[in-house]
């Protein structure tokens, strides 16, 4: 019919696919040799399309009317695993290979399209500069998909796959033994040290923050401080308030100070360490780390970072104004707390070497009796109730249900990256390199170790006992490290 003296273009088939699997034909191939950059953009949809179908049917899918969909790729065949760990992981595979265009190609019936170029024609129909245009654009898309999807799925745990970083040591199997003996009365904390609990974001809104484990360490007739620092600042102002205690506690006292941070507190008390160490190597016993993200927190980065879900239902502008307007606080302490915020420290600032360190780290349950358990984190006082024998108004207990709202975020986080939490922190995060760990196998939630829970099971050790485990264990690590050094000074 004399095809070669003019071009013409064929209608091609447009796939829609449905929920059931089936496929319709709609519309002709007019509109895309009209708009060269729509032919490239639906080229790729139909890549899009033509693999999403292979993850779940196979390599090669034929579909009705004999529309066969194949996806090759020079590198690997075949459907993304299915079982991959975490519908995370499962994704970022898929985003990994979509994003890989160059190398892959869709052919339906007798049609191809191949890497960048689209072919909806019998003849060659190409525009260079439309189809780098629609490249771009679908890449962009395919982009922050990636990034919206996986979240921070890429960032939890990357300490421990951080080159050069000394490894871990684990001190659960010894931490349990001195749990025990401590319970049953054995004790052996000196008196050598200060010890100061340096407390976490929004602390200052629990008046009882620390406040048991204070008392049961001056019972005890040892030096105990909480660190009155500002809760929702950043790390660099609370380093140095922390600094600035330490320097206070020690000329003061003449003792060296150890520090126990919780949270946050644990990141700005390691901070302080890190910034000023060589004001403070004289002054400072250790440090003990309890449910910190070190390494960042995947809640702190899911709310900030752009392009995160939080970005849909304006989370990161409630958190700034819970922050910033509510509280009167640094929107800066949240964000210091993000993957990418910890990794610049990180790299800039590492704890010293000769640090003794033990980090601690748990996972909160999530079985139906923990939604009736308060934790008390205040007392309300009533002058008007005062009793007739010392006119001291009545204290009521104010409580919250942490372990409930904790319980929920571990559940999330589980169901996104299929990552273990105590609900704020992953466990994998507030492993500090270099540290002895202790990875206890009880459930226990983020605001446990500070705050009194009404639930009392008096089979198990409370807050203060482990802290204090925690504190002995310390000693027995730093006396072991002591004796290291001096063997190879000789």
């Amino acid at each position: 019919m004399g095809d070669q003296s003019s071009e013409k273009v064929v209608s091609a088939t447009s796939l829609i696919v449905h929920n059931d699997g089936s496929t319709t034909e709609s519309y002709t191939n007019q509109i895309f040799t009209n708009i060269p950059a729509l032919s490239e953009a639906a080229s790729y949809l139909q890549e899009t399309t033509s693999y999403i179908t292979s993850c779940f049917t196979g390599s090669d899918a034929t579909l009705d009317g004999g529309l066969e969909l194949t996806m090759s790729s020079a590198q690997d065949q075949g459907s993304l695993p299915r079982d991959s760990g975490s519908s995370t992981n499962m994704w970022s595979t898929f985003f990994e290979r979509l994003s890989d265009s160059n190398t892959s190609s869709v052919h339906i019936g007798g049609m191809s399209s191949a890497g960048s170029s689209s072919q909806f024609r019998t003849g060659s129909m190409t525009s260079t500069s439309s189809a780098q245009n629609g490249s771009s654009i679908f890449q962009d898309l395919i982009s922050r998909a990636r990034k919206t999807v996986l979240g921070s799925a890429d960032d939890i745990g990357w300490l421990q796959r951080a080159v050069n970083m000394p490894p871990v040591e684990d001190g659960t199997k010894r931490f349990t033994e001195l749990l025990e003996k401590i319970r049953s009365g054995e004790h052996k904390l000196p008196d050598s040290m200060v010890y100061l609990l340096v407390p976490g974001l929004f602390s200052n809104h629990g008046p009882l923050y620390f406040v048991n484990t204070k008392t049961f360490f001056s019972k005890m007739g040892l030096a105990c401080h909480i660190a009155k620092i500002h809760s929702e600042a950043s790390i660099d102002k609370n380093a140095r308030e922390i600094k600035e205690y330490i320097e206070e506690i020690y000329w003061g006292s003449g003792k060296r100070v150890l520090l126990f941070g919780h949270s946050k507190g644990g990141v700005d008390a390691a901070a302080a360490v890190s910034l000023y160490w060589s004001d403070l190597k004289d002054k400072v016993a250790g440090l003990v780390l309890a449910q910190s993200p070190y390494g960042g927190s995947p809640i702190a980065s899911d709310i900030l970072r752009e392009g995160q879900l939080g970005d849909y239902v304006k989370l990161r502008t409630l958190t700034e104004i819970l922050i910033c307007k509510v509280l009167k606080g640094d929107l800066q302490a949240l964000e210091d707390l993000t993957y990418e915020k910890r990794r610049e420290f990180l790299n800039k600032h590492p704890l010293p070497k000769e640090l003794p360190v033990v980090s601690f780290h748990t996972e909160t349950g999530i079985a139906p009796g923990i939604l009736t358990s308060l934790s008390h984190v205040a007392h309300a006082e009533l002058p008007i109730v005062a009793t007739l024998a010392d006119s001291q108004p009545t204290k009521l207990p104010v409580v919250m249900p942490l372990t409930a709202a904790m319980a929920a975020c571990a559940q999330l986080l589980q169901i996104r990256y299929g990552e273990k939490s105590d609900g704020l922190v992953t466990r994998r995060d507030a492993e500090v390199p270099g540290s002895v760990v202790v990875r206890p196998d009880r459930k226990l939630d983020h605001a446990w170790m500070v705050y009194s829970s009404m639930n009392v099971d008096p089979g198990e050790a409370d807050a203060s006992q482990v802290c204090e485990a925690l504190l002995t264990l310390f000693v027995e690590v730093s006396q072991k490290k002591r004796h290291e050094i001096s063997r190879k000074d000789e």
